[in-house]
């Protein structure tokens, strides 16, 4: 085979043993799960904020967003449930680029998987240590969650991933909410097909293993925005997409309809900024429409201690994206603010 073998990683029961959670942190886990699991069955109407960097890049810097975050969270925890992203694998369009820490805990050294695996589950666990809040990650690859599946709180099953059999499977062996986004053709049917996948029992090959899984009540939706065939953005989030996406639900035996509106990629074509006023909509949306405002459970913000992004070069600023671009930490604030006192 082309290609050569460069280190046997660790059992991720392994790595758990070496890199354990504290009692304090498996309580947070639990009280958070419960009170998320709670927001997607309709037992709490509070509305679900995911928010942080477009990728997990450095942990002293992320770990100071999230602390930032707690301190907010505090302010609107009647009426927020603010999940931080921690976005440790990066998918990239062309598979060119830095594909987040779980490959390069370094974004300017050579990829190291097992020294990433390690660095991502430290990072996790300080920020729950420091702050109180479990966090949101992606699954870009099924087999590695393993080594994260006792820390987070929220999966996203991201665009290029949504279709893949693996992913779907493997996300009905979840106990937590896992977000299926539109694929990037905007197709609501391939998403919803995702839906039905992840809430059912399925039997296949997971890490070796002969396994069968319970089915996951909490798989919903994420509206991420689309592309045409000429690459033109078509966002999915003005009210009539929201209301053809309730209509969709209805017509499917789905438990806990529930959708995330994802205020960045194709619905803001990136313009980073533009999040702003698509929550705002967002919001206006649910409002006027009681049936929405039970479907729509939250929105999903990139954001990062400084606005827009920047090269990996040796001149790179402290909290600043090395992906795509996000809302500065200020704006972030008075958003999440404005988020409390509308929602």
């Amino acid at each position: 085979m082309g290609m050569k073998i460069n280190a046997q990683l660790p059992l991720p029961a392994d790595l758990k043993a070496e890199y354990p959670l504290s009692e304090n942190i498996v309580k947070i886990k639990e009280r958070r799960d419960q009170e998320i699991r709670d927001i997607f069955t309709g037992r709490s109407d509070k509305f679900v904020v995911i928010v942080g960097p477009c990728s997990a890049d450095n942990e002293d810097s992320v770990c100071e967003y999230v602390n930032r975050l707690a301190k907010v969270n505090e302010k609107v925890c009647d009426r927020l449930m603010i999940i931080p992203r921690i976005y440790t694998n990066k998918p990239r369009t062309t598979g060119e680029g830095y594909k987040g820490m779980l490959h390069q805990p370094e974004p300017d050294q050579a990829p190291d998987l097992l020294a990433g695996i390690i660095a991502i589950r430290k990072m996790h666990t300080r920020a729950i240590e420091e702050s109180g809040l479990t966090a949101a990650d992606e699954m870009l690859y099924p087999e590695n969650r393993s080594y994260l599946d006792d820390i987070l709180s929220y999966e996203a099953i991201g665009a290029r991933s949504v279709e893949n059999q693996q992913h779907r499977l493997t996300a009905s062996g979840m106990d937590i909410p896992v977000g299926m986004k539109n694929p990037t053709s905007g197709d609501f049917s391939v998403m919803l097909n995702s839906v039905v996948a992840a809430q059912n029992s399925h039997t296949f090959i997971y890490r070796g293993m002969d396994v069968t899984t319970n089915g996951n009540e909490l798989a919903h939706v994420i509206l991420r925005g689309g592309v045409d065939k000429y690459g033109t953005c078509i966002p999915n989030y003005h009210y009539e997409d929201l209301v053809r996406l309730l209509e969709s639900y209805q017509q499917r035996d789905l438990k806990n309809p529930a959708a995330i509106v994802d205020a960045n990629h194709s619905n803001s074509n990136k313009q980073f900024r533009e999040q702003i006023r698509i929550v705002s909509e967002v919001l206006h949306s649910r409002n006027y429409n009681p049936e929405l405002k039970k479907l729509v459970k939250g929105v999903m913000i990139e954001s990062y201690l400084e606005e827009g992004c920047q090269k990996i070069d040796e001149n790179r600023v402290y909290g600043k994206s090395i992906t795509d671009p996000c809302l500065g930490w200020e704006d972030t604030k008075r958003l999440i603010y404005k988020i409390a006192e509308e929602c």
